[in-house]
């Protein structure tokens, strides 16, 4: 039976206060698009770390709803897509302080993985992929550090898109890790994806740059299960008989001219930042609101607070010489692939130990930081399965080239985009 129905604060809002079947959402309503445009007829929900007037933003902690008002503003972002047609559903339910990638919530529950539901759905943006995938909506935004947005949309069989760092308006949205973190898109299809980033990206129609190279990322499958890599490389053969282009092997060290591991884009580079960066925007509110935290963030935030922030600094300058280094490689007319996760989703609860969360975390963050590091605008497609489950094969392009990669998708995909 449906709840009952309130009047919001933001005018034309209707609240539902019945949750969903499946777990996505924390709160239900109505908000009506301001005005027909290209996004007319989508419905789209709001990952609860991005504000809604009227609504108080949980963050994944009920700790940080109650203690922090209800938005007077949408974040500009929400107003972007209002404004271009699109009418929102509600608000997604959230990783805590959006730090994780399983999307189990000690606070909200296990939103469903509509393709796999036995296992998790991924995280951060776990509500948004969920509520997209079991059909409550066309589209999502959440937001992408470490793979917040890549992760779900691998693990729950939907596109989702990171793009360039900072391209999309982030006022809003609660900080996190700046130097990282990214408004991203999930959606049910590649049409939809396509139409919204381009509205919030304020892109300007202009001709696309042809596509000249189709790389693949060697190491970047190497660090995937068999099955996984198996299913890559039919993806790339679907894509060469139909198109012609076939994919270019290309290892870390031929990118970045230096022998070491891909894997330094994360362990090397970008975890310390990530880590420095949420002591600065979350660690102090932790210190001394000293809020009740769920099982898995206070295990990660034993590391937080011990982190050495100076000795971290040359991770920091690292960063830099990556990102210089990975967009060399990508030239105008450039995508290159690799696979999203490196496994399928594992089963829900199953994520319990030290052990198991590192041998979940640390191969799929050598994927996601690779795009991450150099700030690239990447999409997680719907392409390969194993045992049943959906893994998502990415295609990135170089830092701020995200039309030019929108636009190579439909031609490389073909059918398998629709």
């Amino acid at each position: 039976m449906a709840g009952p129905i309130l009047r919001g604060i933001s005018s034309g809002m209707t609240v539902n206060l019945s949750p969903d079947p499946f777990g996505a959402l924390v709160e239900r309503f109505d908000l009506p698009a301001v005005k027909p445009g290209p996004l007319s007829g989508l419905r789209f929900t709001v990952k609860d770390n991005i504000d809604i007037a009227g609504h108080r933003t949980s963050y994944g902690s009920p700790a940080w709803r109650e203690s922090h008002p209800a938005p007077v503003q949408n974040a500009l972002c929400v107003d972007q897509l209002l404004a271009a047609g699109a009418e929102c559903v509600g608000k997604a339910v959230a990783d805590e302080l959006t730090y994780s990638l399983d999307g189990e919530s000690q606070f909200f529950g296990t939103p469903r993985n509509a393709r796999a539901p036995d296992r998790i759905p991924g995280g951060s943006s776990s509500g948004s992929a969920a509520s997209v995938a079991n059909g409550l909506a066309d589209f999502s935004i959440g937001t992408d550090s470490g793979g917040s947005v890549r992760v779900p949309a691998s693990l729950c069989g939907i596109w989702g898109m990171r793009p360039s760092l900072h391209r999309i308006s982030e006022a809003g949205v609660l900080p996190f890790m700046p130097s990282v973190s990214t408004v991203g898109i999930l959606a049910s299809r590649l049409g939809h994806l396509n139409a919204i980033a381009r509205v919030l990206l304020r892109s300007v129609p202009k001709p696309a740059a042809p596509l000249r190279r189709l790389l693949v990322l060697i190491d970047g499958v190497e660090r995937a299960d068999q099955a996984v890599q198996a299913q890559v490389h039919m993806a790339l053969d679907r894509i060469a008989r139909r198109t012609g282009i076939r994919a270019e092997p290309i290892r870390f060290t031929q990118i970045v001219g230096e022998d070491i591991p891909l894997s330094d884009c994360n362990l090397k580079a970008l975890r310390d930042l990530q880590t420095a960066e949420f002591q600065s925007t979350l660690g102090n509110w932790i210190e001394t609101a000293r809020p009740e935290l769920g099982g898995t963030l206070s295990m990660a935030y034993g590391n937080v607070r011990d982190f050495d922030r100076i000795a971290a600094l040359e991770s920091l300058t690292r960063c830099e010489w990556l990102f210089d280094r990975i967009n060399a490689a990508l030239p105008e007319g450039t995508v290159i692939c690799f696979p999203t996760t490196p496994c399928i989703a594992p089963l829900k609860g199953s994520l319990t130990t030290l052990d198991a969360v590192r041998g979940f975390y640390e191969p799929t963050m050598t994927l996601t930081a690779f795009s991450g590091v150099a700030r690239l605008p990447e999409i997680s497609a719907p392409l390969l399965t194993v045992e049943g489950c959906p893994v998502g094969l990415s295609f990135a392009a170089g830092h701020y080239r995200d039309e030019f990669l929108l636009a190579a998708l439909p031609a490389l995909l073909g059918a398998e985009s629709d």
